[in-house]
């Protein structure tokens, strides 16, 4: 119940109440005053939800970009592992956790960096490219200290390259978001439409029984307010606020790397 509560909360907040308030307030002077006017639903449409659905449809589609880049990046860590481990007759215990401790590092800079504020992006990503550069430097000298070939090593060398392609996708998903323009205009409409039509509202007050003339625009508010609030969500699948947003345990990873039972990560 309480999980319901929090995703309900999500999308039906604060700016939802705000808005709803002034379209009641709206309404019930245009009601007082006889001021009434048939606007062509149309332009909620053409103004406001085709947009918004627009911009949810890219939003999902840069999360689902994410999500696979992201499974990527951890199919390569892990087959860079299993090279340390199982590559070699008898790899160094030494080395192994080397590289266990490796992957925590990276990952775990890996998640701050993407979890963080934009301002910190800099630095957080030196942090980033100087683990990678620590994975280079543990092929170059442990696996091959240890007797990988040098096909073999230029293998796990293209796993590494193939990592970095997918954290640039990811990094360039986290940078940049659905046209701005598009959203502000649909934000924009959101907050003064259900406040406008205060005329229309009550020209349909005289059709319906007392008291329900304030449930329309509430409803419209709701349904408008929600489904911005569900585009915000999306549009940074990153920040660890939205329902939908990509998950980073760390922790979890790396004791499944050793094959350790756990949940799902």
């Amino acid at each position: 119940m309480k999980l319901h509560i929090k995703r309900f909360l999500l999308i039906v907040n604060l700016q939802t109440v705000i808005i709803s308030g002034l379209a009641v307030i709206s309404t019930a002077i245009c009601i007082h005053y006889k001021y009434e006017a048939e606007f062509p639903l149309t332009l909620v449409a053409t103004s406001i939800i085709f947009p918004i659905v627009f911009s949810i449809g890219g939003a999902y589609k840069r999360r689902e970009a994410a999500l696979k880049e992201y499974a990527a990046i951890k199919g390569y860590l892990r087959a860079i592992y299993f090279v340390s481990r199982d590559w070699i007759d008898q790899p160094k215990p030494e080395n192994v956790t080397k590289m266990s401790s490796l992957i925590y590092d990276f990952f775990n800079n890996f998640r701050i960096m993407f979890t963080d504020s934009k301002s910190n992006l800099i630095e957080n990503e030196k942090k980033v490219y100087d683990n990678f550069s620590d994975f280079s430097l543990y092929i170059k000298h442990e696996l091959r200290e240890e007797g990988l070939s040098a096909g073999e090593c230029s293998r796990t060398n293209q796993y590494l390259q193939k990592m970095m392609v997918s954290f640039e996708s990811i990094k360039h998903i986290y940078q940049y978001r659905t046209p701005r323009t598009l959203r502000a205009f649909s934000s924009l409409f959101i907050k003064i439409l259900p406040i406008i039509y205060g005329p229309y509202f009550a020209f349909k007050a005289e059709e319906m029984s007392w008291g329900l003339e304030f449930v329309i625009p509430i409803l419209l508010t709701m349904i408008l307010v929600s489904l911005e609030n569900i585009q915000e969500h999306l549009e940074n699948p990153f920040d660890q606020i939205g329902e939908d947003d990509i998950k980073f345990n760390v922790e979890k990873f790396i004791e499944r790397l050793n094959h350790t039972t756990g949940d799902a990560d």
